[in-house]
């Protein structure tokens, strides 16, 4: 039996008595694309600190290529191989595109603070840099400050740090929010170029993009996932129209 890349068994987290995210389990497979949708209030950043290490869970279990990361501090998960982006653009505006991915590159290879040293040096590093970014299309942007891009050229910076550091497992939180149409494709196209070969795990509001993007949804309500499956499967289940989809399913098509 192969080991799935991300795996939950009986998540649960909870608050002082309340108990936000409810016996989750899910298995999500080596080169899946899967996304995580829920109405706001469902736990879906919840559940993705539990993964990455920045809350603790209560009880239950998340395995990363078989290994428990009970107790892991967020960089060990990195390191082990999962990245994550945020809501909000996580990027060091004053510093070039080209400084902001070498940056990642650097701590990704675990030379921390100390780094400045080592930059110079290392073709290595420049190189990798660069090979990044050509595949996030900034090549041409690589001495701006990364504060002066467009939105959507950020989110793809960001994007570009995420996967610096060799991750096989890549989570997205709400990577197209407050996005027009252009940048959204535009954005969708990258996260399919870079995820080529490697695990995503997204959490998105546009249901354009999640049935465009995903191999598999799960729908997460109050905490508890009340379906995952296929798109198609998902668009037709009555329990996700019911608690969630319908209208926004409706006007998309």
């Amino acid at each position: 039996m192969t080991t799935a890349a991300l795996e939950l068994k009986d998540l649960r987290k909870s608050f002082g008595k309340t108990e936000i995210i409810r016996g989750v389990n899910l298995a999500v497979g080596k080169s899946e694309r899967h996304a995580i949708i829920g109405p706001n209030g469902a736990g879906k950043s919840t559940l993705f600190n539990l993964i990455t290490g920045r809350f603790p869970q209560t009880a239950g279990q998340v395995l990363l290529h078989g290994q428990n990361l009970a107790g892991k501090a967020p960089f060990e998960i990195n390191r082990m191989g999962l990245s994550r982006s945020f809501q909000i653009t996580n990027i060091f505006p004053k510093m070039t595109v080209f400084e902001n991915v070498r940056c990642s590159l650097l701590w990704s290879m675990g030379y921390k603070y100390n780094f400045w040293s080592m930059v110079g040096r290392s073709r290595a590093l420049t190189e990798g840099a660069e090979q990044i970014l050509e595949q996030i299309n900034l090549t041409n942007r690589r001495d701006l400050p990364a504060g002066t891009l467009s939105y959507a050229e950020q989110r793809a910076l960001e994007i570009g740090i995420t996967i610096a550091g060799g991750a096989d497992v890549i989570m997205l939180d709400e990577p197209t929010a407050g996005m027009s149409h252009s940048e959204t494709d535009y954005i969708v196209e990258l996260i399919r170029t870079v995820t080529e070969g490697k695990t995503l795990i997204m959490v998105e509001h546009d249901m354009g993009v999640v049935f465009g993007l995903a191999d598999r949804i799960s729908v997460l309500v109050y905490g508890e996932l009340i379906a995952t499956g296929r798109p198609e499967d998902v668009r037709g289940d009555p329990k996700v129209q019911e608690a969630y989809l319908g209208a926004a399913l409706e006007a998309e098509h």
